[in-house]
């Protein structure tokens, strides 16, 4: 078990070695024997009725479910009242049923293929949906909330947004040591080591900000418990392997011996409990059936399945056992039985009774009081997001300061606070003032803010440094983000680990506990999401299409061609607009009241890439101020941090304004729109490149340039009157983005569906590339300068006409 803690070495050899150490009372047994006819009855139960379904039954481990009713017992007799627990398809139907306790008939009409769907979304198959229950723990009799969370066929993608999720219960109810919530998470053995998000997960089990104080890991070891036979067992490495690398204990256990099984995971709760630290269970079982039901093992593994199917059901062999002791008899075990039974038979028939399916009854985390009580937005407005001008100055003097004494900076940070500080007093905000004043008014208003990424404190760029370090004295530190005001919400701004994957899944579960934060993930570079696609394909686009789920995750992507190479160059925005749900081909109605918040409620995710400091504030804002909750996927700068030109004053952040879906042209182009020839369509970066040679040309008054901020929902309607306004200009939109990546291929069919397909949308920008960016700093500009001469070509698409 590689523990080097003499201690924690002597606790486990007391719980093991002690002889006589594993007894159990005869209402314990009976207990134990209750719920092996519940874990069994069910799955015999759903293969009566569905035996041509798939529903990934426990046969072979049913002592599963016994076992976690076990965690769960102890872990509430050592006072903690919240269970969260994150598992992959086999038994999640037994686990719903059994341990969280939902509603029998409630996952009987999961079956009937004639039920009609009554939510918004997709839906998703029954062995992939979450629950949460709030209950008496009958052993206790103290309360207890479980809840389960919604899993992908992915089976192990569930793990960090479990902990996350976990974190974030025990901050909200300041459960600094992890003593009120826990998490429970099950695995398979084969995905257990060998998918490396289970790494990911573990690593993050003692770092300050992620932490959850210890979580109990049960494997479900498809690795034949009943024989030592090798030629038997299947070829994937023992979960013995993973407990090298994360340190943690792992206890296995034959699942045959469900006395033996109870009592190592007593001890597993209890070593959570007194230790808090990770701790793994090990399931030594098997798999009556194939992957699922519809599969035949017999066709790759013979010999193994003959054994199996010469086995006793571990029921069958328990109840003889306890017969034999005389603690129950035959006819009270087959009463135990019958009783199971007919609660199963009667839920089957309210069943019957169901009309409607329901994916909301499966909720697992929901937000009581943010909406209506038929789960509706209170509104369908968004205030201002502006701010009076003395929070602004206020906000802007913190953070051009140090708010403790006694604390020494370092001479490169001293000067970066005094250039904060003439802004404040020129009334002017950069990207990272505008992002102090976004976050900090935020905690003015009692949200709490959780910012997470590689490097984060400081800024991957340098420019951030929301934790100051005290250059005499080591590891004293202060956040000036957390002396703002005397009542302020709680800013919490951690490095993660060098993970991707595991770190965004846990901020995604972090932002399902609450609605009222506001929860970021920033990578160090836009491209380095692609590590984490599995949480952003499986979690984030689909989430509340699929489960019924809204999330307020915002996703900072740094991203711009700088000349820096392929892989720090694209955040890839065309994955993220290609995976928006809205009609390229379909103008929706322009008129409807409050149409703006409308698209926003009825996209999967929000796509921005604001060109100013002041809309970057906007946006974050708006994203706590909108009555719902949708993903915010931004596209941030790199050089645009520092760029001059790249400032915004505060009267664009009074009160009375707001996020700009689509900053117009305010030039002289637009003082006469009758003249101009040409009418550029942009967002982010590239705009001031392009009113940089616009300037260099004199075209300022034959060409206007549009800035669309908001890419996704898309702006139909201000982009139709940017249109309107220049009845003479053709039409382009131009990018620094290969012309097969970036926003071309979304943005041209939904322009030339507002126009009705009137006029032509022409490209200027790079040509097709394999890789994002070249890596030669000469063949970037040369590129650059390209896309500028045909933007500014006014001949440059005669010939195409």
């Amino acid at each position: 078990m590689f523990i080097n803690d003499l201690e924690q070495c002597q606790w486990i050899r007391r719980k093991f070695e002690t002889p006589g150490v594993m007894q159990f009372t005869n209402e314990e047994k009976r207990t134990l024997l209750a719920r092996l006819v519940r874990s069994t009855r069910f799955e015999e139960f759903l293969q009566r009725k569905w035996s041509s379904e798939k529903r990934f039954g426990l046969e072979g481990c049913e002592v599963l479910i016994p076992a976690l009713k076990t965690i769960i017992d102890k872990s509430s007799e050592n006072g903690v009242d919240q269970v969260i627990m994150g598992m992959p398809h086999r038994g999640r139907l037994n686990v719903l049923a059994n341990v969280i306790r939902k509603e029998l008939e409630q996952i009987f009409c999961q079956f009937d293929s004639k039920l009609e769907a009554a939510d918004e979304g997709s839906g998703d198959v029954k062995y992939h949906l979450g629950m949460y229950h709030r209950r008496i723990n009958r052993v206790t009799d103290r309360n207890i909330t479980l809840s389960l969370v919604a899993n992908p066929s992915h089976l192990e993608a569930a793990d960090p947004v479990v902990m996350g999720k976990t974190k974030a219960e025990q901050f909200y109810c300041g459960d600094t040591e992890g003593k009120k919530v826990m998490a429970i998470l099950l695995h398979g053995d084969a995905a257990f080591a060998g998918q490396g998000i289970v790494y990911e997960t573990f690593h993050l089990s003692d770092l300050p900000s992620y932490t959850t104080h210890g979580t109990v890991h049960v494997v479900v070891n498809n690795q034949i418990g009943f024989t030592t036979d090798p030629r038997m067992a299947r070829s994937s490495p023992y979960p013995t392997d993973v407990a090298r690398v994360v340190n943690a204990p792992i206890f296995h256990v034959n699942s045959d011996d469900p006395e033996a099984v109870m009592y190592v995971c007593k001890v597993a709760a209890e070593w959570r409990n007194t230790f808090h630290k990770d701790v793994v269970v090990d399931l030594v079982c098997y798999r009556r059936n194939g992957h699922n039901e519809m599969d035949e093992p017999m066709f790759t593994q013979p010999l193994m399945y003959k054994q199996i199917r010469k086995q006793k059901p571990v029921l069958q062999k328990y109840a003889e056992l306890l017969v034999a002791q005389g603690v129950v008899n035959q006819p009270e075990y087959e009463e135990e039985i019958s009783k199971y039974d007919k609660i199963c038979e009667e839920a089957f028939a309210r069943s019957k009774d169901e009309k409607i399916l329901h994916i909301k009854h499966w909720l697992d985390s929901p937000w009581p009081g943010f909406f209506t009580l038929d789960g509706q937005p209170r509104s369908m407005t968004c205030p201002s997001t502006g701010l009076e001008e003395e929070v602004l100055t206020h906000i802007g003097s913190v953070a051009s300061s140090v708010p403790v004494e006694n604390f020494t900076i370092h001479g490169g940070l001293s000067r970066i606070l005094k250039t904060r500080g003439e802004l404040v007093k020129n009334r002017t905000v950069d990207w990272a003032l505008a992002e102090y004043m976004a976050f900090g008014s935020l905690l003015k208003e009692g949200i709490h803010i959780r910012l997470s990424g590689q490097d984060v404190e400081r800024g991957t760029f340098s420019h951030r440094h929301h934790v100051l370090h005290d250059q005499n004295v080591d590891k004293k530190t202060c956040i000036p983000m957390n002396h703002l005001w005397p009542n302020q919400a709680p800013y919490t701004v951690c490095n993660s680990s060098l993970s991707e994957y595991g770190v965004l899944g846990f901020e995604l579960g972090f932002a399902m506990a609450s609605p009222n934060a506001l929860v970021l993930w920033e990578a160090q570079f836009g491209d380095f999401h692609n590590t984490a696609q599995c949480i952003i394909d499986q979690f984030i686009c689909p989430g509340q299409a699929k489960w019924v789920r809204q999330n307020g995750i915002v996703l900072l992507l740094p991203h711009g061609m700088e000349g820096m190479g392929p892989e720090h160059s694209s955040a890839r925005p065309e994955r993220f607009l290609q995976m928006c749900n809205d009609d390229p081909d379909v103008l929706p109605n322009l008129q409807e009241d409050n149409f703006d918040i409308s698209q926003l409620y009825d996209c999967n995710w929000v796509v921005v890439n604001c060109s100013t400091p002041g809309n970057f504030f906007h946006v974050l804002r708006r994203q706590i101020l909108l009555p719902f909750r949708k993903p915010l996927i931004v596209f941030t700068p790199k050089s645009l941090l520092r760029h001059p030109e790249a400032r915004t004053s505060f009267d664009e952040m009074l009160p009375g304004t707001h996020f700009q879906r689509v900053i117009p042209e305010d030039g002289p182009a637009a003082q006469n729109p009758e003249n101009v020839k040409r009418l550029l369509f942009c967002t982010g970066k590239v705009y001031y490149d392009l009113t940089r040679e616009r300037k260099a040309r004199d075209m300022v008054e034959q060409v206007a340039i549009t800035r669309i901020e908001q890419l996704s929902p898309f702006p139909f309607d201000l982009l139709l009157q940017e249109v309107q306004k220049y009845p003479n200009a053709d039409l382009a939109w131009c990018q620094e983005e290969h012309k097969n990546q970036g926003y071309y291929d979304y943005v041209k069919p939904r322009l030339r569906t507002t126009i009705n397909r009137a006029k032509p949308v022409w490209y200027a920008g790079r040509d097709p590339a394999a890789a994002p960016a070249t890596g030669n700093k000469k063949t970037h500009l040369t590129e650059l300068q390209r896309l500028l001469d045909t933007a500014f070509d006014l001949d440059a698409f005669k010939n195409f006409s």
